[in-house]
């Protein structure tokens, strides 16, 4: 187990003020069946009311509504999550992580790699227990990306970013997501943090004996206990850090993000 400090901000700038501002958040590490979170502080510029309450994955969402002309939005959340990957409590699953979500349908791209791992199970002369497939899987989408930031946005889905092979934490999930999910493994989308990254990261888990279990795929490599969960679903779209509508005219946005995550020993 480990004892992890978390201090997570996002601030998006306008070119000029923006009113009616309308937003939700999930940038709330909850606790759950493999970390326990403390001490969560959650700030938010300008000064309004939040309401919180769990969605459809058990994800911590905060509502809120910023009526007054303001020419940027600010929040930031910190807390302590202590995290025990070896004692991960047993949890359902819901039978829609089997299937396709709107960012993880194959194309020929996806399909061929579906079929060369496939292959590669087949070809080892025993079968593979289910973390096994998912760890050939993980080896598989790792080596058919270069990490390239700006090679994708939050709409690419899957098969466009393999067919490019390129891609950030996010394409690399997706990708993992739509081949498990066609050999037999229910598997989720993952957000949260990840010491080192300076932004949210993302991964994946599969479902195995009762329980979720990890895998990188962007560092090849299963998830221990630096990882923080923050938010799971189907996809990205799922887990959304935050997300809002305002009014303004001809408004353009600028965005920075900044996470830390550091081991606290005591």
């Amino acid at each position: 187990m480990k004892k992890l400090v978390f201090d997570y901000a996002m601030k998006l700038s306008f070119s000029s003020p923006v009113t009616d501002h309308r937003f939700q958040l999930r940038c709330v590490p909850a606790s759950g069946p493999r970390q326990q979170v403390v001490d969560v502080k959650v700030k938010v510029t300008p000064d309004t009311a939040l309401e919180t309450q769990n969605d459809a994955f058990d994800s911590v969402v905060m509502t809120g509504y910023v009526p007054q002309p303001h020419d940027s939005f600010e929040y930031s959340v910190t807390g302590i999550a202590f995290v025990d990957n070896d004692h991960t409590k047993p949890e359902d699953y819901k039978p829609l992580y089997r299937f396709d979500s709107g960012l993880t349908i194959p194309g020929a791209a996806i399909t061929a790699l579906i079929e060369r791992c496939t292959a590669m199970m087949d070809d080892g002369g025993r079968s593979l227990d289910r973390r096994e497939q998912a760890a050939l899987v993980m080896q598989e989408v790792y080596e058919a990306f270069t990490y390239t930031p700006g090679a994708t946005t939050i709409r690419t889905t899957a098969e466009e970013a393999l067919e490019q092979g390129a891609g950030v934490c996010q394409d690399y999930a997706h990708v993992m997501l739509a081949v498990c999910r066609h050999i037999g493994l229910p598997s989720r989308y993952i957000a949260g943090l990840l010491g080192g990254e300076g932004a949210t990261h993302a991964w994946v888990e599969i479902y195995d004996q009762d329980r979720w279990v990890g895998f990188d795929p962007t560092h090849n490599r299963p998830v221990n206990d630096e990882y923080i969960t923050i938010a799971h679903g189907r996809d990205y779209r799922d887990c959304m850090l935050d997300i809002g509508i305002f009014s303004g005219a001809n408004v353009t946005q600028q965005q920075w993000v900044n996470a830390s995550v550091h081991e606290q020993r005591s």
